[in-house]
């Protein structure tokens, strides 16, 4: 990019701030709101920073980025990380559950199911994992599994809601929003937040990693599975660089002018920014895309060219590269965990989609020296119960939604690693020790990348809110 079409980006990008500075004062009031927003808003409404400039975080970071794999459909602990072995001896074994129950995945008639592997104690550690599991045993000292953890929906758009933004009933800024909000970007020519989903969107789709209340700049940006990642990302055939940046300095003044005579817009200096933005991006994100620039021991190390592993691995080695970049928080997802039947298959078949792509990125983030400030978090909207209700008069070899237990599990940027923390009880029905709902899991890593959930706030409806919604704490055994 030349100098020139710097400065004139720089420029547009000053003139929105400005503006977007004079329509809030004159929106708001001297009012004591206006007051308490305007110093919270200090930083990314400065003249010099823009929303995603670097800010100071509120402690010391341990961790400088965050990928977070997120395995829809509830991975059953049982059968992962946190095996039962007196399943065993009550395997296909009927009861009746009665009384109060929170849905029919509770009640009624019900068996208990076995794990269908073994599982082994694997690394220095002694970590737990299935015989599916090959791959990642090899960097079991660097994980820090977690079986404490709660949430408190059995409803897949619900959890999902509420492990991605904290609040189950959706509408909330998603944990990379918040982060990339209280810290900005590494990287002003790239987005602070990208999202790797599946062709298929999660349940309750797009706010899980919407902005909510959060100024539009912090939303995250998926990029496609398939295709061209980004719609609209080469410019049209015959539109050189230079006559693409007159076209935005048009379009800029016109914007300009608009909000001059709008100052209640607040929206559209963040549209602004963004047509800026997405300028800048035109000239790098198809390099940062362009994961065939890697070689054949890189791309072998991630699965890619196995069918298998293809699809996952991409996707986990496009999320070292925007880490290497600067991209603050990144979101891959894997689906297909939802197992009511065909544990076996279904699980079996995940576990070989991802087994030896996570292995290899944590395996190359730590041969670059980029794992230490990097944290990387894996799990699902919630665990899976250690009985199954009957389906259609019958048995089937699976597990439903359970709420009272899960697995999740932290490698790199100032994680225990080679521990296991908490535990559920002899038949992983519930969690019994260090047992913690999924907010204080928030604060955890809000706190290993330097931001304080208590002092992380945005004024809204009245309020300041905050990822944790009413506060939690810290999980000190997660952290090293």
């Amino acid at each position: 990019m030349s100098q020139k079409l710097r400065k004139e980006i720089a420029a547009n990008q000053a003139a929105a701030r400005s503006l977007n500075r004079r329509s809030f004062l004159y929106s708001m009031g001297a009012s004591l709101g206006s007051i308490a927003l305007t110093g919270l808003n200090a930083m990314a409404d400065s003249p010099s920073a823009g929303a995603l400039t670097f800010k100071r975080p509120h402690l010391p970071p341990k961790a400088k980025n965050c990928i977070f794999l997120m395995m829809e459909g509830g991975p059953s602990h049982i059968d992962t990380f946190d095996p039962k072995p007196a399943l065993d001896d009550l395997h296909l074994q009927k009861f009746n559950r009665r009384g109060e129950s929170k849905s029919a995945m509770e009640s009624g008639t019900r068996y208990y199911v076995q794990s269908p592997w073994a599982s082994r104690q694997v690394g220095q550690s002694g970590a737990w994992m299935s015989e599916p599991w090959q791959h990642l045993a090899g960097v079991a000292d660097d994980i820090c599994f977690y079986r404490g953890c709660q949430v408190d929906s059995v409803n897949h758009p619900t959890a999902m809601f509420q492990v991605n933004t904290g609040n189950r009933f959706g509408g909330d800024p998603a944990m990379g929003s918040w982060v990339t909000y209280g810290l900005g970007s590494l990287n002003q020519d790239l987005p602070g937040f990208i999202v790797l989903p599946e062709l298929s969107y999660p349940q309750g789709g797009s706010p899980n990693w919407g902005n909510g209340y959060l100024p539009a700049h912090y939303q995250g940006t998926p990029l496609r599975p398939k295709g061209s990642p980004i719609l609209d990302l080469k410019p049209t055939a015959g539109i050189s660089p230079e006559h693409q940046r007159e076209n935005l300095n048009l379009l800029s003044r016109f914007n300009h002018d608009h909000l001059e005579d709008h100052p209640w817009q607040d929206d559209l200096q963040a549209r602004i920014e963004n047509y800026e933005l997405a300028f800048r991006m035109q000239m790098q994100v198809p390099e940062i895309l362009d994961i065939d620039q890697e070689d054949d021991k890189t791309k072998e190390l991630y699965g890619i060219g196995d069918d298998e592993t293809e699809v996952f691995g991409r996707k986990l080695l496009l999320a070292r590269r925007l880490v290497e970049k600067g991209v603050r928080f990144i979101q891959a997802y894997s689906g297909g965990w939802d197992s009511h039947d065909f544990l076996e298959r279904a699980h079996g078949q995940r576990i070989r989609n991802i087994d030896k792509p996570i292995a290899g990125l944590i395996k190359d983030l730590k041969q670059r020296g980029l794992l230490d400030q990097t944290l990387i978090v894996w799990c699902g909207e919630f665990g899976r119960s250690p009985d199954n209700g009957i389906r259609d008069g019958g048995a089937a070899y699976g597990r439903d939604h359970n709420s009272n237990a899960m697995t999740m599990w932290f490698a790199g940027g100032g994680v225990n690693a080679g521990h296991t923390v908490g535990a559920t009880d002899e038949l992983g029905a519930e969690a019994v020790d260090v047992v913690h709902n999924i907010r204080d899991v928030h604060v955890s890593i809000l706190s290993l990348l330097g931001l304080d959930d208590n002092k992380l706030t945005y004024f809204h409806a009245g309020r300041f809110k905050q990822m944790s919604q009413f506060g939690g704490q810290i999980i000190p055994e997660l952290i090293a």
